[in-house]
């Protein structure tokens, strides 16, 4: 931000560790992004998803190159968007482990895509994908919701704040 006291700023190269601490501020929901069937399905926690359009109804994700799930979604042509509820930390950090995709001991059902539902979701938006864009590091899936649902429970979302994740209530 700038005050009156201050010179103007020159444009110059970005450090992406203070792009990183600034995006910081930003609040974001917590997701699972999975993807495959069988023994190829796996997941990862991310906080790139967007909504893209109502009519049609899109979204997007963003996973890095070297994401182990972006071959994944590649082959499988779909995704899932699980949004965690605050009490599903434990999971958003074993997807977030860069040796940790597999879904074999995580409850889960298959979407209307074949791919699968987390069970505990807080809610879910089951993708194809309709539009893949390399930019930089990472890769956008442009998807076409198929399918989704909620919990007719109401909890607290997980939200990542400042490199740290927490319920919505106790953001500050």
């Amino acid at each position: 931000m700038k005050s009156d006291s201050q010179e103007p700023r020159q444009a110059g190269p970005v450090d992406p560790a203070m792009l990183r601490r600034v995006c910081g501020h930003f609040v974001t929901g917590v997701t699972v992004i999975t993807s495959g069937s069988g023994d190829e399905a796996a997941g990862v926690t991310v906080n790139s998803f967007t909504s893209v359009s109502l009519d049609p109804p899109l979204v997007l994700i963003c996973l890095h190159n070297d994401s182990r799930l972006r071959p994944v979604v590649e082959s499988a042509g779909a995704y899932v968007v699980n949004f965690l509820s605050a009490a599903q930390e434990p999971l958003a950090r074993t997807f977030a482990a860069k040796a940790t995709a597999s879904l074999r001991n995580v409850s889960h059902s298959p979407s209307v895509t074949g791919t699968p539902v987390l069970d505990d979701a807080l809610g879910f938006l089951s993708c194809r994908v309709v539009s893949t864009f390399a930019f930089g590091d990472h890769t956008i899936f442009v998807g076409e919701v198929v399918d989704m649902g909620q919990p007719e429970r109401p909890e607290q979302p997980l939200v990542f704040f400042r490199g740290a994740l927490s319920a919505l209530q106790a953001v500050t």
